[in-house]
């Protein structure tokens, strides 16, 4: 492994079914604790948003590029080959998870999360917050507050904000995509991807 070899990584895997709930995080991520009941007892364990055909409706279709990720400790992928071939109820929505592939998380300038969580609702009580977790990490970029998002809970609204955050060494890049920032992993939020354009708060 190169010197920035991250310790964990992407399990991918494709996906069969028709749709899902346009909100399907916490069902998402209740259908895999079901399964993998292991992944409550490791908060940095995170699950990337699935994405769906754009829309308004409260269903949505899945595209053929459509695929689940869940982001791991190396140690934890051997755990993760009972997935392949299972069928997750997700809302009321059948999702059967084909053959996984591993992805290595790769150090960027540039990186950006769809959804990112605190306990601010205000954008800049949540770049405040945000600005002390990239302290405690020691990690030096700057960041850019994107649309003000807001989710379902456990039966209550969750606000956050998509985020890019650019500058970051190659060391503080692999830190970011291993710690994430915020909180609620395993409903997608504060888990970060390579990008390498602005354009995607925009998206």
């Amino acid at each position: 492994m190169s010197e920035f070899a991250a310790s964990m990584v992407d399990v991918v895997y494709p996906l069969v079914g028709d749709g899902l709930p346009r909100d399907h995080r916490q069902a998402l991520a209740d259908a895999l604790e079901r399964l993998l009941p292991w992944l409550a007892e490791h908060p940095e364990a995170g699950v990337h948003r699935i994405n769906v055909v754009a829309g308004t409706g409260s269903q949505a279709l899945l595209s053929q590029r459509s695929r689940l990720a869940l982001r791991v400790r190396r140690e934890h992928v051997g755990a993760l080959a009972t997935l392949e071939g299972a069928v997750l109820d997700v809302g009321g929505h059948a999702l059967r998870l084909g053959r996984p592939v591993l992805r290595e998380l790769l150090p960027h300038g540039t990186l950006y999360a769809h959804l990112v969580t605190t306990s601010d609702e205000d954008e800049l009580e949540f770049q405040a917050a945000i600005d002390r977790e990239l302290d405690a990490l020691g990690v030096r970029g700057r960041q850019i507050c994107g649309r003000r998002q807001v989710v379902c809970h456990d039966g209550a609204e969750l606000t956050g904000f998509s985020l890019m955050l650019d500058g970051l060494s190659t060391a503080d890049s692999i830190q970011v995509l291993e710690a994430g920032l915020g909180r609620h992993r395993r409903l997608g939020c504060g888990v970060f991807v390579p990008h390498k354009s602005a354009a995607a708060l925009r998206a």
